[in-house]
Formats: structure tokens, sequence, C-alpha cells
């Protein structure tokens, strides 16, 4: 099987780090022509550089805690650019047990997820609809299917994208287009080491390092995910391979998660 993804091109959010940025730079050496999609303009001219030259390659600064500046750059956008792929990615919110959440850190959250999420999909599918080819894709986490301690905010939000998705999965199949959500285990991002940090401060007797090799021995494989591997996942979601693979959640964990 060859997967091929010229003549395709896909969006990229949060494509300066981590899973968004080994996304970006798998499809294009797969020969998607991307933009990029982050709020560091000297970051993403940096990503650009890392790209399989293409003379379709741009990015779009956007920061996802203003809506309808998106909304905005992404009129502009789509006025001259259709996308066949579309990847949504955003770091996730900060950690805690949910007892001790503002009523504040929802609302941001959900914003910056599933609103967000929303706004690109309502500027993008109808483009896809217009070229007989979509991929939406979302990077959730595998609270979807069994929730995380001291991640409340997060499962909750999280939960809330994966419904969306499988909505909108059943109403676009129809026009080839499918949605589709990449679950990570503990990945080897800013965002995990961020977590270690916090739960290292909160621990009376575990060090950072000892956090991190916790979290490696709840996956049967005893290691955590490189980002690599989480890319190669939404790879092979956005091909022409994976045409009938639509409204599922792909847990990308080693195995981590109980449920089937």
């Amino acid at each position: 099987m060859k997967i091929d993804l010229n003549g395709k091109h896909a969006v990229v959010c949060g494509s300066t780090q981590g899973i968004g940025k080994e996304s970006a730079l798998a499809l294009s050496k797969l020969g998607a022509s991307i933009t990029l999609v982050a709020r560091n303009e000297e970051k993403l001219k940096a990503v650009l550089q890392e790209l399989t030259p293409h003379d379709k390659n741009d990015y779009i600064v956007a920061d996802f805690s203003s809506p309808e500046v998106l909304k905005e750059k992404l009129k502009v956008w789509t006025a001259n650019h259709k996308a066949h792929i579309l990847l949504n990615n955003t770091g996730g919110p900060k950690g805690g047990p949910i007892r001790k959440a503002a009523t504040d850190e929802f609302v941001d959250a959900f914003s910056k997820h599933l609103i967000c999420n929303h706004i690109l999909v309502q500027a993008l599918y109808p483009g896809m609809k217009e070229e007989g080819y979509g991929r939406i894709i979302n990077i959730i986490s595998t609270s979807v299917k069994q929730p995380l301690d001291g991640l409340g905010v997060s499962n909750t939000i999280r939960g809330a994208v994966a419904n969306w998705s499988k909505t909108l999965a059943n109403e676009l199949g129809a026009f080839n287009i499918t949605v589709n959500n990449v679950l990570p285990g503990a990945t080897n991002t800013v965002r995990l080491q961020s977590i270690a940090e916090n739960k290292a401060a909160d621990s009376s007797h575990l060090d950072y390092k000892e956090i991190l090799t916790n979290m490696a021995a709840q996956s049967p494989m005893k290691r955590i995910a490189e980002p690599q591997e989480i890319a190669n996942a939404v790879a092979f979601l956005a091909s022409p391979a994976a045409s009938y693979i639509n409204g599922i959640n792909l847990p990308v964990d080693g195995g981590r998660t109980k449920s089937l």
C-alpha cells in the first residue's frame, strides 16, 4: 500500500511543536502542501522552512483565545484556497481536580477547543465538498474513553469534542468527508512535561523523573510515545487508504486504555 498525498492541501493547527508539528512534517513528506496554524509567527516561519518545499505552503497566525479573529482570518484564506485535510489540534487546559476548577476554565477550554474546531470546519468543509475529498482529524485524548486523574476540565471538554466529531461524521460522510479522532496516550510533548512538573510539585514523595517513569509504566509497552508516532496515525487517516474509516476514536497509547 502506497500512501500518497500529492495534490492534497492540509491545514494543521498547533503546528509549531509536538504532535501538530510532527503531523505537518509527516503530511508534507507524503506530498501534501501545508498551511500551518499557530499563534507565534516566528515559530511558524521556522517550521515552514522544515517542510518539503512546495509553492502552496503557507501559514496563518491565529490565537485560539480569539475565535472571532480566527474566523476572519479563515474568511480571507478561503477566498483563494481550499483544503482537503484539517487537523484540529490545540494545547489542553491546565490540570487539576474538577471539584476545584473555576467555571471560567470550562468556558475558556470549550472556546479554544470545540468552538475553534467548529469555526475551522465551517470554513473548510465547503471546499472539501467541492473537491470530493475531505479528512477532518481531531487530536483529543484517551480521556474520551477513560477519564484521567487530575485532568478534570480536559476530561470534560474532550468528551464534548468527541461527540461533536461523531455528529459531524454522520453528517459529512455522504460527501466523502471523514471525521475521526486520534487519542494520544502519554506523549513526549511540552504539555506532558508540564503535567509531570505539576504532579511532582504537588507530591510529597515523587520527583519529576519518577512521575514520568510511572506514566510510562501504565502502558503495556512501558514507554512514553514520541510525537512522530501519533503523527503516523494522523497521516494514515488523512490518506485515501483510510477512505472507509469514519467516526472513530483511535487510541494511540501503547495499549494503556483498558476499554475496548
